[in-house]
């Protein structure tokens, strides 16, 4: 069985979720960092930016990754008709 073609805003949806994972990750981390930068010199800058961090961070990550998987999936398919795709076996 080849893979010949695949979903082009099907990828990007699936990449768009994981991707926004994995901003709630790093913003959850980017937020932490702040916390505890804030308890210095920053004070309240440190805590809205870690704040920001939590809600802007998935978000953007979010389009990105849909947009990058878009581009992926329509390059693959580009690819795969010259290329004859990817063979994969399924049981």
């Amino acid at each position: 069985m080849k893979l010949t073609k695949v979903g082009v805003l099907s990828a990007g949806k699936v990449f768009g979720f994981l991707y926004g994972l994995l901003g709630l990750i790093f913003g959850g981390f980017a937020s932490l960092f702040s916390l505890l930068a804030a308890t210095s010199d920053t004070g309240a800058a440190g805590l809205l930016f870690g704040a920001g961090a939590i809600f802007l961070l998935p978000i953007l990550y979010g389009i990105f990754g849909f947009i990058s998987g878009v581009i992926i999936a329509a390059l693959y398919n580009l690819t795969a008709n010259f290329t004859g795709g990817i063979e994969i076996e399924v049981s």
